[in-house]
């Protein structure tokens, strides 16, 4: 099935010094359950030795045993939630990565992309290493093992020199939980506490399904190691402009995170409401394309006077697994998970308030729906500028040539998805919604280069045609 939308690749979490550290790993992961749904793992470690379990599915499915938990002892734990591209679904390719290491065990846990991950690979298979599975992750391990630091932070940071790209990592090791986020901090990266315990995550929201704090970001370029004396902070990295990845406000981040210091819903709304300064139109309801269109159309209707109502409903248990239909059904694969409410829609001027645009064909089969259920006019306004590059640091986007906005024009899209009219937020009017008053063309203040094409970390790999440009780079194999 070909690829429209924006697909996460990861989320991340771990735990120091508490009795139930798997169990309060898993809770984690559930919470960052929309940042990778394919697969989930959880390593732990209790007086050096370690313990793990990864396996295809949701959190809930695999985690939710006594025996599964129980077996995974220690106070201390990482866990990774993982979405795959093309060529990546097996087994082998499930973090945490661990490996015995010759200062002891190590575990590593990964979000984001290496964009020099296939020219590493050559040169470390040249040098004898041998590697078990696809994923760029496991470069950092084999860089790890072969550093000569002498300590397990040493190595890490002598590993991360090396790369270029985005990451937020969780490692743990017999004696701490590490914490890195590269240094333009393109990925999230949190620290909270649970009681004693300190918590690394992807998102604030794991911490509040603990019943922990949000104590502050990791800094871009910043290495914390929590261990018996308590937490340590260092900055080993070249200090360069912060690039968190912009889209984390628009669609990635769960709206009730805080991201940067930043509520993810108040974000969300502002943008909405630039959306209805920048292109408002004269309507009778605003109507979001659930659920992440839902807090910018409140946004928008807040701002412009016009009544927001649900005139789409969201079947939520349509899971990935779903059975594809035959050929003689398949156009109605769309309201497997929306379907018209046509009693908010029916002779009704709508706006539609969507996240992106990434193919569009989901859009226009939504528009298609909206108009059969009797709406008079239909509006499209999109909380992000149109998405015209790919992005090579950990989120699965079609090549450029599948994106709508990079081979048409606002006009074309419009005809082509069916809408009376097509907006987009400005670049400019998105970086107010986040706070900034303007997009600095010399410095940007976030990673959006899937809108501006302007990527703050060399596309090595990808300009010397190696590999592919997501995470899992160098064999496409069945899934076993």
């Amino acid at each position: 099935m070909a690829l429209d939308g924006f697909h996460e690749e990861c989320g991340v979490f771990g735990i120091y010094g508490t009795t139930d550290a798997s169990a309060h790993t898993a809770l984690g992961l559930h919470a960052l359950q929309h940042r990778g749904q394919e697969a989930a793992g959880i390593v732990s470690c209790d007086d050096g030795q370690f313990f793990s379990h990864r396996a295809f599915g949701l959190v809930g499915d695999n985690f939710n045993s006594a025996e599964v938990i129980g077996g995974l002892k220690g106070a201390q734990a990482i866990g990774h939630n993982r979405y795959s591209t093309a060529g990546g679904a097996t087994m082998r390719n499930i973090q945490p990565f661990y490996a015995d290491l010759a200062l002891g065990g190590f575990a590593l846990a990964h979000n984001g992309n290496l964009t020099n991950a296939g020219t590493l690979r050559r040169q470390l298979i040249s040098r004898g290493a041998l590697f078990s599975s696809t994923s760029d992750t496991e470069v950092i391990v084999h860089l790890v093992a072969l550093s000569d630091g002498q300590t397990i932070e040493d190595r890490v940071v002598s590993a991360l020199k090396q790369v270029d790209g985005a990451y937020s990592l969780v490692i743990l090791t017999p004696q701490s939980l590490v914490g890195v986020r590269d240094p333009n901090g393109v990925r999230p990266l949190v620290l909270g506490k649970v009681g004693d315990a300190f918590v690394l995550a992807s998102e604030s929201c794991a911490l509040d399904i603990l019943g922990g704090d949000y104590v502050r970001d990791i800094a871009p370029g910043e290495m914390v190691v929590i261990d018996a004396q308590g937490v340590r902070s260092m900055q080993p990295f070249d200090a360069v402009k912060n690039r968190l990845c912009i889209f984390e406000y628009v669609y990635f981040a769960r709206p009730d995170s805080m991201v940067d210091n930043k509520n993810v819903y108040h974000v969300r709304k502002f943008i909405g409401a630039e959306l209805a300064r920048e292109s408002g139109v004269d309507a009778d309801v605003v109507v979001p394309v659930p659920d992440s269109g839902v807090p910018a159309a409140i946004g928008y209707a807040e701002a412009s006077g016009v009544p927001f109502d649900l005139g789409i409903i969201r079947n939520h248990y349509v899971g990935r697994t779903f059975i594809e239909p035959s050929d003689s059904v398949r156009h109605l694969g769309v309201k497997l998970k929306h379907n018209a409410n046509s009693a908010a829609l029916a002779g009704k001027r709508v706006v539609l308030v969507d996240d992106s645009i990434v193919r569009g064909t989901t859009s226009k089969k939504i528009v298609t729906m909206v108009r059969e259920a009797g709406a008079a006019e239909v509006h499209m306004r999109i909380a992000s500028p149109p998405t015209t590059h790919s992005c090579y640091y950990g989120v699965d986007t079609p090549e450029r040539s599948q994106l709508l906005a990079a081979n048409h024009s606002t006009e074309e899209m419009a005809k082509l998805i069916g809408v009376d009219s097509l907006a987009f937020i400005t670049i400019d009017g998105l970086y107010r919604a986040v706070g900034e008053a303007k997009r600095d063309n010399t410095t940007p203040q976030f990673c959006d280069a899937c809108f501006s094409g302007d990527y703050p970390v060399p596309l090595t790999d990808h300009e010397a045609g190696i590999g592919g440009k997501q995470r899992d780079l160098f064999v496409r194999e069945v899934s076993s």
